[in-house]
């Protein structure tokens, strides 16, 4: 298994003989308000989305600006027309709509075949996802457990760390024999202190993130979600600044695996 960091959510992952993008943003900014661009990138992709691979496959979780770029997907759409993009019913449904032909709803609860070797499995995650606060019908949010017959990825997309995070991790575990799960690719934030309650309804900070590792029961640890995009409460290296400062008291710190965008990290199977 590869997984290369773009950015933000936005990783590539090749893995049983497939290539897949997740929540595909490309963006010079996120939201454009009346006074101008606000939330600007910070960091060039670290692939451009001219250079991508062929794809097999696109994962969007949600609606969120930073995780569902139409800009980015029609770029997408442009160079390959036939590379499917499963997303949340709500999500798929809107993309249909949008003019996106190749959208796939995925529920909750369901397993698909993705191309090559690889299933996906997905799970509600504790996120809301509403894009514009007002469209309730669209507040859906996914996580996604990617599994080969000897890799697996579970990618969270945004979620609140609770009593059944992992329990999708544990389901397909249990069907496969009890076989441990190969990378957590997990969002990292860091909310100042007045604003840090409400973030964790809805959000993984660093710590939550390795308390979710944990559970996960995985062998490695990627963390996403940092880098890429000023916020108005943090800045995007805050989170990652701090895990950083954090792991060299941590029991498992040479299993976190930090990849700056563009950099790359090759997995072996646990049998090799």
């Amino acid at each position: 298994m590869k997984i290369t960091y773009i950015g933000h959510a936005t990783l590539l992952l090749e893995l049983g003989g497939a290539t897949l993008l997740t929540d595909p943003n490309f963006d010079d900014a996120l939201g454009k308000f009346a006074i101008g661009w606000r939330l600007k990138r910070v960091a060039p992709p670290g692939i451009a989305l001219d250079a991508l691979p062929h794809l097999d496959g696109v994962l969007v979780t949600h609606a969120h600006v930073d995780h569902l770029s139409f800009a980015s997907l029609r770029a997408l759409q442009e160079r390959q027309p036939d590379v499917p993009v499963w997303a949340p019913p709500a999500i798929a449904r809107w993309l249909d709509a949008k003019g996106f032909a190749e959208a796939r709803p995925i529920a909750s609860g369901d397993t698909a075949p993705l191309a090559g070797d690889v299933r996906v499995h997905a799970e509600a995650a504790t996120h809301a996802a509403a894009r514009y606060g007002f469209d309730k019908w669209r507040d859906e949010a996914n996580m996604y457990l990617l599994e080969t017959r000897d890799e697996s990825a579970f990618f969270a997309g945004d979620t609140a760390l609770t009593e059944t995070t992992h329990r999708l991790a544990d389901r397909v575990r249990a069907a496969a024999g009890g076989r441990a799960l190969d990378v957590a690719l997990l969002p990292i934030g860091h909310p100042p202190e007045w604003k840090r309650k409400s973030f964790r309804a809805g959000h993984l900070t660093y710590e939550d993130a390795l308390e979710l590792f944990e559970r996960l029961k995985a062998r490695l640890l990627v963390p996403y979600h940092w880098g890429t995009f000023n916020h108005f409460t943090s800045g995007a290296h805050d989170a990652i600044e701090r895990l950083r400062a954090h792991l060299p008291n941590h029991a498992r710190q040479r299993d976190v695996r930090i990849l700056e965008p563009g950099e790359a990290l090759e997995v072996e199977t646990a049998t090799a």
